[in-house]
């Protein structure tokens, strides 16, 4: 167990060493007034502590998608193990820390308008398009995995139709209401859930010595398919995910001090990642190897894999109460899914939010397109989430990196996962069946030289702003005059 421990330990190092550089590249100003303060609206502008603000971003952020993602990603053996610890600490925490800092800054912006500010006005419609698409296949995925975990929970005794029924209701109270009126009351017992089910199957794997394999950096997947692109791709949440790009502005407006961000923003990430870890973990060590997880994979989904864990480490009782923290897991990234989408069609459309007609005539439209998704293969949605996923981390990435290059930082911290991050994305979409179909060989080349001249035009737009002295934030009298 040397490297699935190895790995949780410097994911907790990374977080005291790295996540303090990354801060102090950023430059706290803790006497800077938030919009939690500056823009309060009773409804998503509202100040919450630290320790709930932190809670609500790791569930939040923390879907299937660093449980279901990693199991996937665990057919391709331990190198798995490398991308959850090197992609959390160097690329996805830093993602989630400037796209949450950037959005203080600037009254909670939602990543669209960052993109329009700092990446060029075009860049807002097309970010404001790709950020819906996600939101909407990740609330779609979100209902449906949690749904068909309680169904095969239950036995069938309640059927599929009405769980993802009731589901649906839960997530349009979450998306109505003022968030310290169902998320910020609920998030603590979710919480709860979360961390038995995590922190439980973790403890067991170690308790009872389960195989784990060591560091290689061999290809162990059944049917050989290529490490790069797909293993970036397949884990993503766990990693780097752009979906937490659409969240951190949901807490950006309800934090308190400045000097929280390291806490909330990236030490979440890394909580994100032991979670990956463990799940990962489980997979690679509980079913015969990467043979014998396909078969269960084929046969029940990345949902068999954790009702099979989840029951042989921990016992009935303890099984089910673990697969009930992974239920909670979807829920509480789809509730804020829609929330988010909501928010992000409001600024875009510059709908005020304090009235419930407003919030209910964006919001409902959004759920029946996500009803009507719920129709297609789940294999199918979450090749396009992963797609759609990483290429608004890419998006995000380079916003930061904008940021910093305007604001004379160091802006290799968000350039260099950016540069890598789009390699991987458009090498994917280049070969992937529901893409181009290119050969693979082809697909690369393209990818380089499409990576190569995006590169090229972000020093060209950056040297740019950098001589008009683009403003970096908006000062809280800008907002009162905005308003």
């Amino acid at each position: 167990m040397y490297t699935f421990i190895a790995g949780i330990i410097l994911l907790i190092v990374g977080y005291f060493t790295y996540g303090k550089f990354v801060e102090k590249v950023f430059g706290v100003k803790e006497q800077r007034q938030t919009p939690a303060y500056t823009h309060s609206d009773g409804v998503d502008y509202l100040p919450m502590n630290a320790k709930k603000n932190s809670l609500i971003q790791l569930l939040n952020i923390a879907g299937v998608g660093p449980i279901f993602g990693p199991i996937m990603g665990a057919l391709y053996g331990p190198v798995a193990f490398i991308w959850i610890v090197v992609g959390c600490i160097f690329a996805g925490a830093v993602h989630d820390y400037l796209t949450g800092m950037i959005s203080i800054r600037n009254r909670g912006a939602h990543l669209p308008e960052l993109a329009g500010k700092f990446l060029g006005k075009s860049m807002k419609h097309v970010v404001n398009a790709f950020a819906i698409l996600l939101l909407l296949l990740v609330g779609t995925v979100f209902v449906t995995s949690p749904a068909t975990l309680l169904n095969n929970l239950m036995d069938g005794a309640v059927g599929l139709g009405v769980i993802l029924g009731c589901i649906f209701v839960y997530y349009i109270l979450a998306t109505f209401l003022p968030i310290d009126k169902v998320i910020g009351r609920f998030y603590p017992l979710f919480g709860a859930l979360l961390l038995i089910s995590a922190v439980g199957v973790g403890i067991m794997l170690i308790v009872t010595g389960a195989p784990i394999p060591e560091l290689t950096l061999a290809n162990m997947h059944p049917a050989q398919a290529p490490i790069f692109p797909l293993l970036f791709l397949t884990i993503s949440c766990g990693a780097l995910s752009g979906f937490h790009a659409t969240q951190t502005p949901i807490i950006s407006r309800t934090t308190q001090s400045e000097r929280h961000g390291r806490k909330i923003f990236y030490g979440m990430m890394i909580a994100e990642g032991i979670i990956a870890m463990i799940w990962a973990a489980a997979a690679m060590s509980l079913f015969r190897g990467p043979v014998g997880l396909n078969e269960l994979l084929a046969s029940g989904g990345p949902a068999a894999v954790v009702s099979e864990a989840s029951t042989l480490l921990l016992g009935a009782i303890g099984g089910t109460l673990a697969v009930l923290g992974v239920i909670v897991l979807p829920i509480t990234s789809g509730d804020t899914a829609f929330r988010s989408a909501r928010m992000i069609l409001a600024d875009y459309f510059n709908v005020g939010q304090k009235k419930i007609m407003n919030r209910l005539w964006i919001a409902l439209p959004l759920f029946a397109l996500s009803f009507a998704l719920t129709k297609i293969d789940f294999t199918l949605l979450w090749r396009y989430f992963s797609w759609a996923n990483q290429s608004t981390a890419v998006i995000a990435l380079w916003v930061g990196a904008m940021y910093l290059f305007i604001a004379k930082r160091n802006y290799w911290i968000a350039m260099i996962p950016g540069i890598f991050m789009t390699m991987a994305t458009m090498t994917y979409i280049l070969n992937a069946g529901i893409g181009f179909g290119l050969p693979l060989n082809v697909s690369y080349v393209v990818a380089a030289v499409i990576t190569a001249g995006l590169t090229v035009a972000f020093y060209y737009a950056a040297y740019r702003a950098r001589r008009r002295e683009m403003p970096l934030e908006i000062e809280a009298k800008q907002w009162e005059l905005a308003s």
